[in-house]
């Protein structure tokens, strides 16, 4: 995952208010829309980027998780949306989508592998 001096600097995407604590969190702007965006490692070896547009009406689109995609981790950088079983489905923050990737590559090593 990148620093937050080179994620200020990204074209297409501003991030205000930033505090770093364990990861970090801001506003952000992008596309014609303000939102939330939080970013950081578990202990598991993950990078998690989420956005939540501030208004509800509005979800990230595609090209919007590029840019994410494009601004938070490298460009050779393996990032993932996961869609769980529904029975797990957890959703606390209205229209917020996530990026996961780990940080070791293992998962991309597996599926490129085909032992996946």
């Amino acid at each position: 995952m990148r620093k937050l001096r080179d994620i200020r600097r990204a074209d297409g995407m501003t991030v205000k208010n930033a505090v770093i604590d364990k990861g970090g969190y801001g506003d952000v702007e992008i596309n014609g829309w303000r939102g939330s965006v939080v970013w950081g490692c578990d202990e598991r070896g993950w990078e998690h980027v989420s956005v939540s547009p501030y208004d509800h009406s509005i979800t990230p689109s595609w090209d919007d998780m590029c840019r994410l995609k494009d601004i938070f981790f490298d460009d050779e950088e393996v990032a993932f949306q996961i869609h769980p079983p529904k029975s797990q489905y957890v959703n606390k923050m209205p229209n917020c989508l996530h990026l996961w990737r780990m940080k070791d590559g293992e998962l991309m090593a597996k599926f490129d592998a085909g032992t996946l």
